[in-house]
């Protein structure tokens, strides 16, 4: 399964060439994992509990890889950011995306995250709530294609 954020896009978006700066693609790719990983995750806790604690004290990029396919300009629909996940480790988890609308696929990216907790200053294990509900986004056969 996908999840799928709608992303508008901003005038402000763009550069002086007239598309989307090559940067605001990791904003994109930032708001679609927030939304993921922080409102869908915490909603699909089955207990308040599991909820609070889901993604706690939250995350860090370890690592970004990004194609850009195609310009995007402006406009006033919004773009589709789909996110899956491809890898799930002990403490860490593999995020594919695409940016894309029903014509065309405008960049294709991954991320890897890994749970934080920001007192402590270090990283720490993914729990079995978080785990199970990256399970249901997990999809190896549909990567990206990034190597």
């Amino acid at each position: 399964m996908r999840h799928i954020f709608q992303c508008f896009l901003r005038w402000s978006d763009m550069d002086a060439f007239g598309h989307v700066n090559n940067v605001v693609f990791l904003r994109y790719l930032e708001e679609a994992r927030i939304d993921f990983m922080f409102r869908l995750a915490r909603e699909a806790a089955e207990s308040p509990t599991a909820a609070e604690n889901s993604f706690q004290g939250g995350s860090v990029v370890a690592r970004h890889e990004i194609d850009y396919l195609r310009p995007l300009v402006h406009r006033h629909t919004p773009v589709s950011v789909e996110t899956w996940v491809t890898k799930i480790g002990a403490a860490s988890a593999t995020l594919d995306y695409e940016v894309k609308d029903a014509e065309a696929v405008y960049a294709r990216a991954r991320t890897v995250i890994v749970p934080y907790l920001l007192e402590e200053a270090r990283p720490r294990r993914l729990t079995s709530e978080e785990k199970s509900f990256l399970e249901g986004y997990f999809d190896d056969s549909a990567a990206s294609g990034l190597r």
